[in-house]
């Protein structure tokens, strides 16, 4: 039996040893040839702005800047089953920087997954959309992070168990899941719509909230080859509702609401909270107007998830009659009108660009309610841009009961012209637990 034990010890090292020494040679199958990409780019005005743009364009702060950090400094945390993984720092400061990174170094990192030392990045680095940006883009984006100021914060390793925090294994992720790949224009597509599929596809990276993941944390469908594309995600905790053409889409959208909600993050009926928000105001409310009405048009041209509901259920209103005239039919209209309805109004269509509407909202309404549930306990701010005056504030309500919440969520799901599932207690306190379980950021400039 010892020897036995001795054998399939020495049999897992041997394989261990094989599978790293493999893995080696597939990060070098994978790097750019640095002869390719010379380092010495012109840094005037123009390529700094375009490069500015494109860190807008590909929304670097959402994960580099932790909030209440310094730009770019990273530190964020990035909470998965596993552990927490850090974000880095992205700043030129040679020593916890990107300062020693070549051209060549900086493509590897942002479109290959690797960094400079040879190690696997971990895929919440959305490199494999990154793939297929074109190098004028990545070119202006690595003169601007050259560019920018330097700060020192040591990036911090992540909370993974040792045999999980081993990269080279993640090579394989990537031969897998992350195929080096250029983006190709479809010839049914307008020229305004390629240029949507591009920045959606690419920079804009929109697939890694709005896209399902597989059993081993790949996005289902990297473009619009299946309908598991933009068919709704999840992001920490947050429901990343589906782009596509059903209902529970963009459907009921037009075009033009779309390219509002894009630039402000509201539309008359609809507000952007949680990871949406932020996304609003680090970078889509930074884009140009063709580029917004671009990834709009494209959206559009999504076709409806298979067997999803197109249109729901006819059903008359009697909601508003018996709210306005006091007759609540159960708790969970008293709760409503105790706590929600001086903003939402009790006919449950808000106030236009201030408060969002709640009936025929599809984001209340959709298969999946988690998105509610998180901004009652944990409230949510708009964006701020120029085109509103100020920006508004959904308070916390985590001092009620699972229960109630539950109550106020089916109450909602189910009132005016709305009809959606039920809700029990047990979902609020998965989503209470999944917030209180949230790591600490780092925001430390100390090297």
């Amino acid at each position: 039996m010892k020897k036995i034990i001795i054998w399939i010890i020495a049999i897992l090292v041997l394989l261990l040893l094989v599978g790293y020494l493999t893995s080696l040679g597939i990060v070098h199958s994978r790097k750019v040839n640095p002869n390719h990409y010379s380092s010495n780019i012109d840094y005037n005005s123009e390529i700094l702005a375009k490069g500015e743009y494109i860190a807008q364009l590909a929304d670097c702060a959402a994960c580099h800047t932790a909030p209440g950090g310094a730009n770019y400094a990273g530190g964020l945390a990035i909470d998965s089953p596993f552990g927490t993984i850090y974000s880095m720092n992205i700043t030129p400061d040679m020593e916890t920087g990107i300062g020693a990174y070549s051209l060549a170094d900086f493509k590897n990192a942002v479109q290959r997954g690797i960094r400079k030392d040879g190690s696997a990045l971990y895929p919440a680095m959305p490199y494999p959309s990154f793939t297929i940006m074109n190098d004028q883009d990545i070119e202006a984006l690595y003169a601007y992070f050259m560019s920018i100021e330097p700060v020192r914060q040591k990036d911090q390793p992540s909370t993974f168990p040792w045999f999980m925090s081993m990269r080279w294994p993640v090579t394989y992720w990537q031969l897998l899941f992350s195929p080096i790949r250029q983006f190709t224009p479809n010839p049914q597509l307008s020229d305004e719509e390629n240029r949507g599929a591009y920045i959606v596809e690419g920079p804009g990276h929109c697939g890694a909230c709005h896209t399902p993941r597989g059993f081993a944390y790949q996005e289902k469908a990297m473009q619009n080859d299946s309908p598991d594309y933009l068919a709704g995600g999840m992001i920490d905790g947050w429901h990343a509702k589906s782009l596509r053409g059903e209902l529970g889409g963009l459907k009921t959208w037009s075009k033009e609401e779309i390219a509002l909600f894009l630039k402000t993050g509201r539309t008359d009926r609809a507000a952007a909270y949680g990871p949406m928000a932020d996304e609003v105001q680090n970078s889509s409310q930074y884009w140009s107007d063709e580029d917004v009405t671009s990834v709009a048009a494209y959206l559009k041209t999504l076709s409806p998830i298979p067997g999803e509901a197109l249109n729901l259920p006819p059903k008359e209103d009697t909601t508003t009659d018996l709210l306005l005239s006091g007759k609540y039919r159960d708790l969970g209209a008293v709760l409503y009108v105790e706590h929600c309805a001086i903003c939402h109004r009790r006919d449950g269509n808000g106030v236009p660009r201030i408060f969002p509407a709640l009936n025929l909202n599809n984001a209340v309404i959709g298969d999946n309610a988690d998105s509610v549930i998180q901004l009652i306990l944990s409230g949510g701010e708009t964006a701020l841009t120029p085109y509103d005056r100020m920006a508004f504030t959904m308070p916390e309500f985590d001092y009620l009961s699972n229960e109630h919440i539950a109550l106020i969520v089916n109450f909602i799901r189910n009132s005016w012209n709305n009809s959606g599932k039920t809700i029990k207690a047990d979902d609020v306190e998965r989503i209470r637990r999944h917030i209180e379980s949230r790591s600490p950021n780092i925001t430390s400039n100390e090297g």
